[in-house]
């Protein structure tokens, strides 16, 4: 699948498609019926589905101080929107260029002329334009004026409350992976380049993975069951510490995976490590004897509780 500027004019091939679009942060569940509805529309029309996102989120942009939020990066939504069947990618770049253009501007010059877009799909709720200056209904009006159709698509709900990225969130800081999951239907996953830490695991023989958390939202700190994907596919079964590292200084935020039976080196390898259950909060240990003790522990109980996930699915 192709990853395209949506500031450029698409290829000739892709002119004439079905957009999905929003931010698609998370791709949960109710995003996943957005661009369900744009599938449909596309093979019923024989036309390609593009699928549109905004990087940076709008949030990071107007509001630089914001702690760190994302849910996923652009590789992995495009992964994402691979699997969904989407033929390409559009990356609008939110910048100030594009929080100045107006919601009638954003519909001509880049859906329309930029874009060829025969049909839009999009939630219920989306806004955009200079302002937030355009909603669900003048997205309507605008398109009916340049004969491109507008789909919308009602939230998805679930224990009568709407699925929301927000939810997610509240979900993960609360170390509730498994709301988390049921809401993605897929574990949240936290992806990066292994880097080399001060090798204390391996000296107590439990050699961690570190990753740095980057722009990922934090959920709650502490221990959890984890599986990890390579990068040659291989899945790792693991538990892992979330947080600070309060027993050892100075405090630095990483994700650190113990992959059970596993003696390979994964230094400079991309991985991504999935949080399928947490298991307890983040403790200062008096020894590394205590700590050794505990880590052990913790890995009988991520073996257990990874084996109940696998068993329920």
């Amino acid at each position: 699948m192709e990853r395209l500027d949506g500031g450029s004019a698409v290829p000739e091939r892709l002119r004439g498609g079905i957009v999905a679009l929003g931010n698609f942060d998370g791709f949960h569940k109710g995003h996943q019926a957005v661009v369900g509805r744009a599938l449909t529309r596309a093979r019923a029309e024989g036309r390609p589905l593009l699928v549109a996102t905004f990087d940076p989120h709008p949030v990071r942009f107007f509001k630089p101080e914001a702690p760190p939020f994302r849910l996923t990066t652009l590789d992995q939504r495009q992964r994402l929107f691979e699997a969904a069947s989407a033929e390409a990618m559009l990356v609008f770049q939110f910048d100030a260029s594009l929080a100045g253009v107006t919601a009638p501007d954003f519909v001509s010059d880049h859906l329309v002329s930029r874009i060829g877009a025969a049909g839009v799909v999009t939630g219920e709720d989306f806004t955009f334009g200079k302002a937030r200056g355009g909603n669900l209904e003048l997205l309507m009006i605008l398109g009916r004026g340049h004969r491109m159709s507008v789909d919308a698509v009602a939230p998805v709900m679930e224990d009568g409350e709407p699925i929301s990225s927000s939810r997610i969130r509240e979900a993960l800081q609360n170390g509730d992976c498994e709301t988390a999951t049921r809401l993605l239907t897929r574990p949240f996953a936290i992806e990066g380049q292994v880097e080399h830490g001060d090798k204390r695991g391996r000296t107590i023989g439990f050699p961690t993975a570190n990753l740095n958390l980057g722009k990922y939202l934090r959920p709650r700190f502490g221990i959890y069951a984890v599986r990890g994907r390579l990068a040659d596919g291989r899945i790792l079964d693991g538990a892992a510490n979330l947080g600070i590292r309060p027993t050892f200084e100075p405090p630095k935020e990483l994700l650190e995976p113990y992959f059970f039976d596993f003696d390979g080196d994964l230094y400079g390898q991309k991985i991504e490590v999935e949080l399928i259950s947490f298991i307890r909060p983040e403790e200062r240990f008096e020894s590394l004897d205590a700590l050794t003790v505990q880590m052990a522990a913790d890995c009988d109980e991520a073996r257990r509780r990874l084996a109940a996930a696998s068993a329920s699915a």
